[in-house]
C-alpha cells in the first residue's frame, strides 16, 4: 500500500483495536495479538476503502528468573509497549508470575524448527541503518549496482524479511524476489558475504511451508546444492595448500620467513573458514526446511547430500554441525540414506561427538545414532567405534540417559557384543539404577538392557558380584515382577561360580512355584530351577518340601495351562531326572505316561518333542527308571518312530536314546537295528519288492513255473540273495576255489579278463540295433560276469540311497546298488 499523507487528496488512516494477551507456549515470552485497521479518506475525510489485518508482537523476557520483581517487570512492560493498555497492568503481572513458574521443557528435547530470528547479523555485514518496507525498490535498485551496493541491498531486505509480518508484502513483489535469486546465481563465487545474505532472506520464507513453492520456483534449493559441493571442494583446497606450507615450516624451522608465511596462511583461512561455515549452516538450514516435501528430499539425495553431510562432520563448529545431524537425523529415516551414511561411514565421525558440552548437539547426535541402531551393521561400527563405552559413561547424565539407554539395548541385541560391556561401567551403573527405583515401576529400557547383558557370561558375573543376586531376587519376589526374574532366568543359565550362588536361592524359587502365583512369574522360575543343573543339589529334598511332584504332574496333561508353561514344566522334569532318586520318584508317580499323552498332543511342536524326549534319555540311564521306560511304556516304540524326524536334534536325541535302550534290552535292539536297516536300505527293499515283471521275466528272480524265488516273505529273510552268486560264492559267502581257478586260465569267457573297474558288468554277446538297453546299460535276459580283483576276500559294507554306511548282515559283507545287484569294494 502507498505511503500516503495527510493533506493529500486522500490519506492513510491507522487505528489499532482488539489488543489481547496470552504466554508464548515455549520461550520466556509475552504474545500481544492486536488488529491494525487502515482506512483510505477522501478530501471531506469521508472513508474511501477500508481493511483489516490481525497482527501479533512477542515480548520476549529473557531476565525472568525466580529472582525478578514482577511488578516493576510488568510496568516497564506497558510503559514500553504502546499496544498494551495501561489499564492491563494486573493482567501482565499475573502472565509474568506463570511464566516464572511454568516448568521449562528438559534440555533434551528437541528445539523448534530453527526461525529466522535465530540469525544474527554476522561480521562484515551490519548496517547503522534500519530498513523500512516502503522503501523496498531503493533497495532493489541497489542490487543492479557493485558488489558492495549489492550486498548493501541484500542486507537491507535481509533486516525486513526477519520479521515475519513482512513476509507477506514482501512475496508480492515478485521484482524484488526475482532480483536476489539472479543476483545470487550470477555473483556468489565472487562474494561469500552475499550469497550467505541473499540465502538468509529466502530461508526465512522456507521457514514457513506456504512459501515453499516460492524458494521452489527460484531454483534456490538446487542453486544451494551446488554452492554447497563448491564450498566442500574449496575446503579441501585449502587444507591442502595449508599442510604443504606447514610442512615445509617443519622441514626448515629456523627460517623465519616460513614461519610468519605459515602463520598468515593459518589466521586467513580460519577467516575464511568462519565465513563459509555460516554460508554452509543456512544453506543446509534452507535445504532442510524444503525437505519438509519429501520428493524435494528425494531430488536432494539424488544429488549426493548424504556424503556432503557426512563430510561437514568433520567441522569443529557445534552450531553447523547441530544443523548437520539435523538433518542427517530426518534422513535417516528411509533406508536409502541410512545405507548411503553407512557407506560413507557416518558412525565413526559422529563417535567424536559422543560425549561433547553443546547439550542439544549432543542429544540430537544420540537420536541419530539411535535411528542408526537398528540396523545390524551399523550396530557393529558402533561398537567397534568405541561408543558402548562412551555411551556407558553417559548414563549417569539424567538428561542423556534415555537415549543413550536405547542404544545400548539394541547393541546388546548382538551376541558379539555382550562381552564389550563387562569391561565399561554400564553394569554397575545399570545395577544403581535398578535398586534406586525401589518399589517403583522400572523403566522398560532399563531392564530390557539388563535382560540382555545378564545373557553372557562374563556380564553375569559382574552382576552377581556382592549381594546383586540377592537384591535382584528380594526385589523379584516381593513385588512379583516378572522381567527382574526373566533377568535372573538369564543370570542361572551360566555354568561356573555364577550358578553355584543359587544354591542360597533354590528354597524362594521353588516356593513361588503354586497355583496362586501368575502365570507369567511361575514360567521364569520354573526355568530358573530348570537351569540349576548343580551336582551339590538335592533335587529330591526339593520336590518333597515343597510338594512339587504332583503340580507337575497335572502340569503335563495337554489344555492344562498354556504351552509356555507346559514346556518349561517339562524342562524341568529332565533337569531333575537326571537325579536317581528324583528319576524313580517321577516314574512311580505316573509321569511317563503323562509324557506320552503330551507327545501325542504336542507333536508337531519341535520343541516340545526335543524336551520330552529328553526326559526319557535321562531316565533310561538310571536302572530304576529303565525298566519302566523299556517294559512298561511304549516309549521306545514312540523313539523308533521319531528316528528319522526332520529336526536332527530331535533325531540326536533319539539315536543316543535308542543306543542305550537296544545295550540293555536284547529285543528292542533287534527291532531297533532292523529299523535303521530298512531306512538306511529303503529304495533298494522298496524296489526288490515291488518291481514289476514284464512278460519275459527275468530269469534270476523266478522259476520256471513263474514263482518267484523271493516268495511272499520278508526280502530280509532270504540271505541266499546275498551269498550265493551261481557258483561264484558259496553259501557261506566266500568265493568258491573253482572260481579262482577258472580266472587263472582265462575260462571265463568270449569277453576275457576286464581291467577297468567302470566295466566290471559286460554283456555276453553284442546286441542287436533295434534292441534297446534297459535303464541299467544291459538287457536282463543276457550273461553278465563279475569282474574280481586279486583280493582273497572282500570287505563290503551296505549302502542305502543316502550317504551313510551302516554294518551289513553278515561276517562277508556285501554292497547292494540301487539296481539290487553285488558290486566288489576293497
Amino acid at each position: 500500500m502507498d505511503n500516503l499523507q495527510a493533506g493529500d487528496p486522500k490519506y492513510l488512516k491507522r487505528r489499532v483495536k482488539g489488543c489481547t494477551l496470552d504466554v508464548h507456549p515455549t520461550e520466556k515470552a509475552l504474545v500481544v495479538q492486536y488488529e491494525v485497521e487502515a482506512t483510505i479518506l477522501g478530501e471531506l475525510g469521508v472513508p474511501m476503502v477500508g481493511e483489516r489485518k490481525e497482527c501479533q508482537k512477542i515480548i520476549r523476557l529473557k531476565s525472568l528468573n525466580a529472582n525478578t520483581d514482577i511488578s516493576s517487570l510488568a510496568r516497564k512492560v506497558v510503559e514500553e509497549c504502546r499496544l498494551i493498555h495501561p489499564s492491563k497492568l494486573s493482567e501482565v503481572e499475573q502472565l509474568l508470575f506463570y511464566l516464572r513458574s511454568r516448568k521449562q521443557p528438559n534440555d533434551n528435547q528437541e528445539k523448534k524448527r530453527i526461525s529466522p530470528r535465530d540469525f544474527t547479523p554476522y561480521t562484515g555485514v551490519e548496517l547503522d541503518e534500519e530498513a523500512s518496507i516502503n522503501s523496498i525498490d531503493e533497495y532493489v535498485e541497489l542490487l543492479y549496482e557493485d558488489i558492495q551496493e549489492k550486498l548493501r541491498g541484500a542486507t537491507l531486505i535481509f533486516q525486513l524479511a526477519r520479521n515475519p509480518d513482512n513476509l507477506e508484502e514482501l512475496i508480492q513483489n515478485e521484482t524484488a524476489l526475482g532480483a536476489l535469486a539472479r543476483v545470487l546465481r550470477e555473483d556468489w563465487k565472487q562474494s561469500v558475504d552475499l550469497a550467505t545474505t541473499i540465502i538468509y532472506v529466502f530461508f526465512c520464507f522456507s521457514s514457513f511451508s506456504q512459501f515453499h513453492g516460492l524458494v521452489t520456483h527460484f531454483k534456490i534449493g538446487a542453486l544451494c546444492m551446488n554452492i554447497i559441493e563448491h564450498e566442500l571442494k574449496r575446503y579441501d583446497l585449502w587444507q591442502d595448500e595449508l599442510q604443504k606450507k606447514k610442512k615445509a615450516y617443519e622441514e626448515f624451522s629456523d627460517n623465519q620467513n616460513l614461519k610468519k608465511e605459515h602463520e598468515k596462511s593459518f589466521r586467513k583461512y580460519q577467516s575464511l573458514l568462519t565465513k563459509q561455515e555460516q554460508l554452509l549452516r543456512v544453506a543446509l538450514c534452507l535445504l532442510l526446511n524444503l525437505a519438509e516435501d519429501t520428493r524435494t528430499e528425494l531430488k536432494m539425495r539424488n544429488k549426493n547430500i548424504v556424503h556432503m553431510l557426512v563430510k561437514i562432520l568433520d567441522r569443529e563448529d557445534e552450531e553447523l554441525l547441530l544443523v548437520v545431524v539435523s538433518f542427517l537425523k530426518k534422513l535417516s529415516i528411509f533406508l536409502e540414506n541410512k545405507n548411503d551414511m553407512a557407506e560413507a561411514f557416518a558412525v565413526e565421525k559422529l563417535a567424536r561427538l559422543v560425549p561433547c558440552e553443546h547439550e542439544e548437539l549432543l542429544s540430537t547426535t544420540l537420536r541419530l545414532l539411535l535411528n542408526l541402531s537398528f540396523d545390524t551393521s551399523l550396530r557393529s561400527q558402533m561398537a567397534q567405534a568405541g561408543l558402548i563405552a562412551k555411551l556407558s559413561s553417559l548414563l549417569a547424565d539424567e538428561g542423556q540417559r534415555q537415549l543413550s539407554m536405547c542404544i545400548l539395548y539394541h547393541i546388546s541385541m548382538d551376541d558379539r557384543f555382550k562381552s564389550m560391556f563387562a569391561d565399561t561401567d554400564c553394569i554397575p551403573q545399570l545395577m544403581k539404577m535398578v535398586f534406586e527405583c525401589g518399589e517403583e515401576r522400572m523403566d522398560v529400557e532399563l531392564i530390557s538392557l539388563c535382560i540382555n547383558l545378564a545373557a553372557n557370561k562374563n556380564n553375569a558375573q559382574v552382576v552377581c558380584e556382592g549381594n546383586g543376586l540377592k537384591m535382584l531376587l528380594k526385589r523379584a519376589v516381593k513385588l512379583k515382577d516378572v522381567l527382574v526374574m526373566k533377568m535372573i532366568r538369564n543370570l542361572s543359565q551360566h555354568s561356573g561360580p555364577t550358578k553355584s550362588l543359587f544354591l542360597d536361592h533354590v528354597g524362594d524359587l521353588a516356593a513361588q512355584i503354586s497355583e496362586e502365583e501368575a502365570e507369567e512369574f511361575v514360567i521364569e522360575s520354573l526355568g530358573t530351577l530348570a537351569n540349576l543343573t548343580i551336582p551339590d543339589l538335592d533335587w529330591a529334598l526339593v520336590l518333597k518340601e515343597y510338594n512339587l511332584v504332583p503340580y507337575l504332574k497335572d502340569r503335563l496333561k495337554p489344555g492344562s495351562a498354556e504351552d509356555d508353561l507346559i514346556l518349561e514344566v517339562v524342562i524341568m522334569i529332565g533337569t531333575v531326572s537326571m537325579d536317581d532318586s528324583c528319576a524313580a520318584m517321577l516314574a512311580k508317580s505316573g509321569i511317563i505316561p503323562a509324557l506320552i499323552e503330551l507327545l501325542n498332543a504336542q507333536q508337531e511342536d519341535d520343541e516340545f518333542v526335543c524336551q520330552i524326549i529328553y526326559v526319557f534319555y535321562q531316565m533310561v540311564f538310571h536302572k530304576a527308571t529303565r525298566d519302566v521306560i523299556i517294559k512298561d511304556t511304549q516309549a521306545p516304540a514312540y523313539l523308533i518312530d521319531l528316528m528319522h524326524d526332520n529336526n536332527a536334534e530331535i533325531r540326536k536325541v533319539c539315536d543316543n536314546t535308542l543306543d542305550i535302550i537296544a545295550e540293555y534290552d536284547e529285543e528292542w535292539g533287534k527291532k531297533i537295528q532292523t529299523e535303521k536297516f530298512r531306512w538306511y536300505n529303503g529304495q533298494w527293499l522298496e524296489m526288490v519288492e515291488n518291481r514289476q515283471m514284464d512278460e519275459a521275466g527275468e530269469p534270476f528272480l523266478y522259476r520256471e513255473d513263474g514263482e518267484s524265488f523271493i516268495g511272499n516273505g520278508d526280502i530280509l529273510e532270504r540271505p541266499d540273495l546275498f551269498y550265493s552268486a551261481d557258483g561264484i560264492m558259496g553259501a557261506d559267502g566266500a568265493i568258491s576255489p573253482e572260481f579262482y581257478a577258472d580266472f587263472q586260465n582265462g575260462e571265463l569267457g568270449p569277453t576275457g579278463y576286464l581291467s577297468s573297474v567302470s566295466d566290471q558288468f559286460v554283456p555276453s554277446a553284442q546286441i542287436p540295433a533295434d534292441r534297446p538297453m534297459s535303464a541299467y546299460g544291459f538287457r536282463p535276459d543276457e550273461q553278465f560276469f563279475y569282474n574280481y580283483t586279486t583280493a582273497s576276500r572282500c570287505s563290503v559294507q551296505v549302502k542305502g540311497t543316502g550317504n551313510q554306511t551302516r554294518t551289513s548282515l553278515s561276517d562277508n559283507p556285501i554292497h547292494v546298488t540301487e539296481a539290487g545287484f553285488l558290486l566288489h569294494e576293497i
